[in-house]
């Protein structure tokens, strides 16, 4: 017995995330990485200060993780609609409790501790897990801005 019917249709699943970057690095790939990420993050749709903010966001991350991270770490960079995400890695010893709880601006005088404080404020979200075994930072930042999304009133409207 055939099935004489037409084939039922296809469905088509619509993938969630679109990987941009996976890559280890370690100080002699700092400039070269951040350069990919402007590239990728330009093509997922950020523009002007988005950009440059989120650009200076992962330098900040990555930087982190060549200092005070074992010298080395891990970058993924990926989209999802209407978002771009980053996530850096590392095997350091992990960020102390206090300065992990710590978000006040650093001094205007302080030479360090601005990495993850400028990747908080110039992004949309940021997580950090952190212990013994190293450090995991996620930033997400929409690739539209809020007062363009589909559904968002604006005040005064």
């Amino acid at each position: 017995m055939t099935n004489a019917g037409p084939p039922p249709p296809r469905t088509v699943v619509p993938i969630e995330h679109a990987l941009l970057i996976a890559d280890a690095f370690d100080q002699a790939q700092v400039t070269e990485l951040r350069h990919s990420v402007a590239a990728c993050a330009r093509t997922a749709g950020l523009r002007d200060d988005r950009l440059d903010d989120f650009v200076l966001a992962v330098n900040e991350l990555i930087t982190n993780a060549v200092r005070h991270g074992g010298g080395q770490g891990w970058l993924r960079l990926w989209k999802e609609p209407g978002l771009l995400l980053c996530e850096v890695a590392d095997h350091g010893p992990g960020i102390s409790t206090q300065n992990l709880d710590n978000r006040s601006r650093p001094a205007p005088e302080t030479a360090g501790g601005w990495g993850l404080w400028l990747a908080r404020e110039l992004t949309d979200a940021m997580d950090v897990e952190t212990g013994s075994a190293g450090t995991t930072v996620r930033i997400i930042t929409a690739t539209v801005p809020a007062e363009q999304h589909v559904g968002r009133h604006r005040s005064g409207e």
